[in-house]
């Protein structure tokens, strides 16, 4: 699995979190959180960086927009903590990019 494989897989699965959290649906995506990944999955497909990715934390350039930047980021401050009780090996993955790149 390529870098920005496991970086789609890890934001799915935050989305998926906070939209289940914030009980926007009882079954798959809401229409937001649906468009707030299909958005993720496009700004992934398109960084200049690749496989050399780092999180979107350490990363230098801000290819969101200030509304979509937000929604990211209330989504992962809220799934951010929940991650190692439903994907620990992703959580744990993520935190050791994190602290190594």
């Amino acid at each position: 699995m390529t870098h920005i494989e496991q970086e789609k897989r890890t934001v799915r699965q935050m989305v998926e979190i906070y939209c289940h959290g914030k009980k926007h649906t009882a079954k798959g995506l809401c229409e937001e959180c649906s468009a707030l990944l299909d958005y993720a999955y496009q700004r992934l497909d398109h960084c200049k960086f690749g496989e050399e990715k780092p999180t979107c934390k350490k990363c230098p350039i801000h290819c969101y927009n200030p509304e979509m930047k937000e929604k990211i980021r209330e989504a992962m401050r809220y799934a951010g903590p929940r991650m190692i009780l439903y994907h620990p090996v992703a959580a744990i993955k993520h935190l050791i990019r994190e602290i190594v790149k």
